[in-house]
């Protein structure tokens, strides 16, 4: 089977082709790559409704001026296969560790969708924490299920323990979420944990700030030179704790002032998944 008699998104037509009678259909070229490269690694197409939801994702970021900051991503759900969960939207495909995730620990869609950890597995995103300006940097994850335990989402360190200029998302017992950005010191969320949308981003040196549950938070953590370490999704650098959370999405890249169009963007992607497989 060829690759183009598996892709019913594309149109002869010049700038796409958003309706087939009632039926919408992507049209953003860059979401016709990456869906083109999801039903190569799938060996089948993802449904209409899945990809509408990735062409909304598309053109919205881009709508809010934020696609230019991802520079590393995957959509952890809506693929067919593992393989093609794991197919980037941007940037460099992440290596599978070990291997450790396995089919098994993947669900496209429903009410938790998403890659599921379990304690041992982890994702090198293959982009180094100082890829991005020591001021200039987001990080963002999606949890469909929260931890069990104090664990790391998506995290940099240099070995042996030295956390100097570490960016990281944490889980920690009680807290619940701690988040830096190229810094020591970790600052908290308030609240009690629950699962959505966890990031952080840093824009100038004095402080960084976060968005958890809705709400926006800050911190004056000064900067100080990223470590150059590859950011890990479910640990850190050199190990653990790795932790066994359900993750649908996942984002590197260049700093968000708004964290709160990057939060509607991936929260009503995920929801569209979820309700479309």
């Amino acid at each position: 089977m060829s690759l183009a008699s598996m892709l019913p998104y594309t149109h002869p037509f010049a700038g796409g082709y958003p309706y087939r009678g009632s039926q919408r259909l992507p049209s953003d070229p860059d979401a016709l790559t990456y869906l083109a490269a999801v039903a190569a690694a799938d060996g089948a197409p993802v449904e209409t409704a899945v990809a509408v939801a990735v062409d909304d994702f598309f053109k919205g970021c881009k709508a809010d001026g934020i696609w230019d900051a991802i520079k590393a991503s995957c959509i952890l759900c809506g693929a067919r296969t593992l393989a093609g969960a794991l197919v980037p939207l941007v940037g460099t495909a992440p290596t599978n560790v070990a291997d450790g995730f396995v089919a098994g620990d993947y669900t496209r869609g429903g009410a938790t969708p998403g890659l599921k950890g379990d304690g041992t597995s982890y994702l090198d995103s293959g982009r180094a924490n100082d890829a991005d300006g020591q001021n200039d940097q987001h990080l963002s994850v999606y949890l469909s299920s929260s931890p069990s335990a104090t664990s790391i989402l998506l995290g940099s360190r240099i070995p042996p323990f030295d956390e100097t200029g570490s960016s990281q998302l944490v889980f920690v017992t009680g807290q619940p979420y701690q988040y830096r950005i190229h810094t020591t010191t970790g600052s908290y969320v308030t609240g009690t944990a629950s699962t959505g949308f966890f990031g952080a981003a840093r824009s100038e040196s004095s402080a960084n700030v976060a968005r958890y549950n809705g709400t926006d938070f800050s911190s004056s953590e000064v900067s100080e030179t990223p470590n150059t370490e590859n950011l890990l999704v479910y640990n850190r650098q050199p190990s653990g704790p790795i932790t066994d959370a359900r993750l649908a999405f996942y984002s590197i890249g260049t700093a968000i002032s708004d964290l709160a169009l990057l939060d509607a963007r991936v929260t009503a992607l995920i929801t569209a998944i979820g309700a479309a497989v």
